[in-house]
């Protein structure tokens, strides 16, 4: 327990206690917001005549003073750290009058906002620098194939372009799931107090506009009491880490000797310290790992505040660094991403791969409904049939021929059948299958084109959502230290004057 509260309810904490309680390593990133809170709230005292302007002008000053090294490392909270230092800057009788009208209740939520505004805006900015790398390598491989899959089996030829694209609008709904709580979290819980406001006559818009809120949090004890907008950013954070795992996966995948779809750059793999051959996607499995670590967090988090009463409970203080945790490691993966991407080379033996895999079958089964008037069902056992024979004679669609389908055809639906050579070996070149799926949203290169033209606006427009984001918080910032500055520059003025 803080020194300033000695002596009053309490004599003394145990040490140990002590200890055990302190937030004070985990809220160091809030201490910047903390001291504008003061700044913010002395200034709104001043001009609610609440307190006389002569002892705020100290304060402001005594405030302008701190960094993070002049702060008790041994102090409870950081809370407690900037007060302490105030009292030692402007006496007990000036510097005690700091926490008129606020609680640290009210005090904490609002620094946590404060700081997670500012940490969401930089996720999101790494989430668009993310698209840009996945549309920059999209443009520069619209004509590049792969084989897709489904159960792990090949499925169908696309673009890598295509694949890209898929992961472009999965961050797409990422960052306006965080945008949303954006919105909730930009609101001023401050003037709550502890739970029930307070008997002065304060002026909470004025503290909020001063911080770069958009509004008051109204009721106050929801504003004290409620954690949800750290567990809305911990869900929204959550589905993007289950993208980034994904994708992570994939790329695991495919960057294997049996797949061998991509090679991964070298300064994003290892070796092994025995097997000189090994090329390990040690980066990728850690990003997939930390993906895990934002679900076990959530969870933990929703865990902790399910069961509180209402209002303000210690166990709020156990939530938050799980938060700055998650931030921080989708924040890595991010930029790791966005810096592997571009640097990823796609394999050219796709033909091969793709004759094994039979990937041509499904088109050769629409040929047959298209052009020989079979029904799509009857189509489907004709071909899985000639697959099968192929397969068990250890060939591959490249050796399909005209004979070989009408046999089929009769010996499993006894329909007689006779196709052309042309209509099988359209279905044995990727790039013609590829070209062929031109519906909408589809991994044809002239469709590819199209989504990416409406992908690049949107990113446009994502740019400039962040920017007004980050251009109204900055606006606010200078605006508080101009008017701290003009009322500082009273003090030392008195001061001089005095001398």
């Amino acid at each position: 327990m803080s020194k300033i509260l000695h002596g009053g309810r309490l004599t003394s904490v145990r040490e140990d206690v002590s200890r055990f309680t302190s937030s004070r390593k985990d809220d160091e990133r809030l201490a910047q917001a903390v001291i504008d809170i003061n700044k913010a709230h002395i200034i709104m005292l001043i001009e609610q005549k609440i307190m006389n302007p002569q002892d705020g002008e100290k304060i402001l000053r005594a405030l302008q003073k701190i960094s993070q090294a002049t702060l008790d490392p041994a102090a409870e909270d950081v809370h407690m750290a900037v007060e302490e230092f105030i009292l030692k800057q402007a006496g007990s009788e000036v510097g005690g009058n700091l926490h008129i009208a606020k609680s640290r209740n009210d005090q904490v939520t609002t620094a946590i906002r404060i700081e997670l505004r500012d940490e969401l805006v930089a996720v999101m900015l790494k989430i668009l620098h993310m698209q840009e790398s996945l549309l920059e390598t999209a443009v520069n491989n619209v004509d590049t194939i792969i084989l897709e899959y489904t159960h792990l089996q090949a499925a169908q030829p696309v673009t890598f372009a295509h694949y890209l694209l898929s992961h472009v609008q999965a961050l797409g709904r990422d960052f306006d799931r965080l945008h949303c709580a954006y919105k909730r979290v930009n609101l001023c819980p401050l003037g709550s107090g502890a739970l029930a406001t307070t008997s002065f006559p304060i002026n909470r818009e004025r503290t909020a506009q001063l911080l770069g809120f958009d509004a008051v949090l109204e009721n106050s004890i929801d504003a004290v009491g409620s954690r949800d907008f750290i567990l809305e950013t911990q869900s929204a954070l959550l589905l993007l880490a289950v993208n980034l795992s994904r994708l992570a996966e994939d790329l695991i995948v495919w960057s294997s000797m049996e797949f061998g779809t991509i090679e991964l750059p070298d300064e994003f793999t290892s070796t092994s310290s025995i097997m000189p051959q090994k090329k390990n996607p040690e980066a990728l499995e850690i990003i997939r790992a930390r993906a895990s670590n934002a679900l076990s967090d959530f969870v933990a988090s929703v865990a902790t505040v399910k069961n509180l009463p209402t209002v303000y409970n210690l166990d709020f203080q156990e939530v938050t660094p799980k938060l700055w945790t998650t931030i921080d490691n989708l924040s890595v993966s991010l930029g790791i991403f966005a810096a592997l991407i571009p640097r990823a080379r796609v394999s050219s033996s796709v033909k091969e791969k793709a004759a094994t895999g039979f990937v041509g079958a499904t088109e050769l089964a629409n040929i047959l409904v298209r052009k020989y008037n079979v029904a799509f069902r009857t189509s489907h056992k004709i071909i899985g049939a000639l697959v099968k024979s192929l397969f068990d004679s250890k060939k591959t669609l490249l050796d399909a021929t005209p004979e070989m389908l009408e046999k089929v055809a009769m010996e499993s639906v006894g329909l007689k059948l006779m196709v052309k050579m042309d209509d099988i070996a359209e279905c044995t070149d990727p790039q013609k299958l590829v070209e062929s799926h031109k519906t909408h949203g589809g991994p044809a290169p002239v469709e590819v084109k199209r989504a990416v033209k409406i992908e690049q606006k949107n990113v446009a427009k994502t740019k400039s959502i962040i920017a007004n984001l980050k251009n109204h918080v900055v606006d606010a910032k200078g605006k508080l230290d101009s008017v701290v500055e003009s009322y500082a520059a009273l003090e030392q003025g008195a001061t001089s004057g005095e001398t």
